[in-house]
Parts: structure tokens; sequence; C-alpha cells
């Protein structure tokens, strides 16, 4: 299996993982909020997540950031996890999925 093919699985699998981080505020998962931008994985360098928060003053982002960490340690051992935040772009409720809106009860 060449290396690109299993770093898209392995991707993959992050994803459903993370899926399973859920919002303390909201109650939903960080996936369907939208607040991932960027799953990478590699040999060499490990996992990287950038993601932002719904706002600069959340007052959850150290309890996401720690979750995140923990499922991915969990998981994935033998690998260096960086969980990267970011603010740009800026988070908006346009990046909610539609299983997620379906959750919020936030119809348009």
């Amino acid at each position: 299996m060449d290396e690109h093919k299993q770093a898209n699985e392995t991707e993959l699998h992050i994803l459903s993982l993370l899926k399973g981080v859920i919002d303390p505020e909201l109650g939903i998962n960080i996936i369907d909020l939208g607040l991932i931008y960027e799953i990478s994985f590699s040999e060499i360098n490990g996992i990287k997540i950038l993601l932002t928060l719904s706002s600069k003053g959340c007052p959850m982002g150290d309890v996401i950031i720690k979750m995140i960490e923990e499922v991915l340690a969990t998981h994935y051992p033998q690998r260096n996890t960086l969980v990267e935040l970011t603010w740009e772009p800026a988070w908006t409720t346009d990046r909610i999925t539609e299983e997620g809106r379906h959750e919020l009860n936030m119809h348009y």
C-alpha cells in the first residue's frame, strides 16, 4: 500500500474518531459543528489537526483540545499529535453540516 493511500485512510479514521468529540456547550460533535479545518497524517510527522472555535472567548476551547488529544492518543499512541488552533477563516454557522443543523434544530 502506498503511503498516500494509507494517509487518506488514516485521515478518514481520524475524522470518524473526532465525530465522537462533543462540544460540551452545544452537545454536538466538532465535525458537524465545522470546527475542524484540516486533518493530516504522515508516518514522519504524525497527526496534525487544524481547528477553530466558535469564538475567541470560547470557555470550552481547552476542554475540546484536550478531548481531541486524548482520543487520538488512545487510538494512535505511537504517533505525535499536534492540535493547532486558528482563527482564519473565522468560524460561522455556515460551517455547520446539515446533520449538525438538524441536531441543533436550525432551519433555513
